[in-house]
């Protein structure tokens, strides 16, 4: 099979129409790569990709709506508020977050609604600290989900879709060199250990995995995602957010599960592709 590396330039279009690919394989991460924009274009110049459509990239993108579909299908969730820079300024800053405090309690947890890679995110512990936090938050996105924190392994599940429906991939734990698994944890090599299949009873562990893929299904994802959890310490397993772009880097989690699964990427991307070409063969000849 031949594979072709085109970024997402001015060039695209012309590169993509002058020569179409019989699929492709999205791998941007991030904004550009998980709100359905790249994939909205794909479907206007009519090439099949692997991946979630526009619509479902969008809801997944999104934590607070995210969060609120898969409550819905049954998974716990922290509970939290979405706040957008205006209300915090119009309202009164202070008043505002004290409100927050007293619903929520601490410690809390601060993230934009739409982000990735930990990029202005953070554990707020202290009341006092709550005010950067979300002036750091809102460096990346225009408004911030405060959640209440929950203490535990942080668990990461890959799924991915076969002819038998979604399959999750062995859970990795993630434990990171400085106790937080920021924006350098997850890129630096070496700055945070993967232990996998992650320490956990083996009903826990299956817990996990049906959360990844109770997720993927309700959110309509398709082909791969990554929904990343918390087990706290009585063994509840909380979800946190999905990622419909999992990250292909050697440090990323979904090509480290398929290592322990005896699974070899380039096969799997290589299936992936052919389910992408079926799909819109059958699509187009119903």
């Amino acid at each position: 099979m031949d594979v072709e590396v085109r970024d997402a330039d001015a060039a695209l279009l012309a590169a993509l129409s002058a020569d179409p690919p019989d699929a492709v394989f999205p791998l941007l991460h991030g904004a550009a790569g998980e709100d359905g924009a790249i994939r909205d274009v794909l479907e206007l110049v009519g090439l099949p990709y692997v991946g979630a459509t526009p619509g479902a990239c969008r809801v997944a993108w999104d934590k607070p709506t995210a969060k609120a579909v898969v409550r819905a299908a049954g998974l716990l969730t922290p509970d939290s508020v979405a706040l957008p820079k205006e209300i915090f300024h119009d309202l009164g800053a202070a008043a505002v977050l004290d409100r927050i405090v007293a619903r929520l309690g601490l410690p809390l947890f601060v993230k934009p609604t739409r982000g990735g890679s930990a990029l202005g995110a953070g554990p707020v512990r202290e009341a006092a600290e709550l005010p950067a936090a979300m002036v750091g938050c809102f460096a990346y996105g225009d408004t911030a989900l405060i959640e209440r924190f929950i203490s535990g392994t942080e668990i990461a599940v890959s799924v991915i879709e076969e002819e038998n429906g979604p399959q999750p991939l062995p859970p990795v734990e993630i434990v990171p060199a400085g106790g937080r698994y920021d924006y350098a944890a997850r890129y630096e090599a070496g700055s945070t250990e993967l232990i996998i299949p992650a320490r956990l009873p083996l009903s826990t562990a299956a817990t996990v995995a049906e959360a990844a893929t109770t997720a993927h299904r309700a959110l309509g994802l398709r082909d791969l995602s990554r929904t990343d959890l918390i087990v706290d310490a009585s063994g509840t397993v909380h979800f946190l957010e999905v990622n419909v772009a999992p990250g292909m880097t050697e440090t990323s989690l979904l090509p480290i599960a398929l290592t322990a699964a005896h699974r070899d990427l380039g096969t799997v991307s290589r299936d992936l592709l052919a389910r992408a070409v079926s799909r819109e063969t059958t699509r187009s000849n119903p």
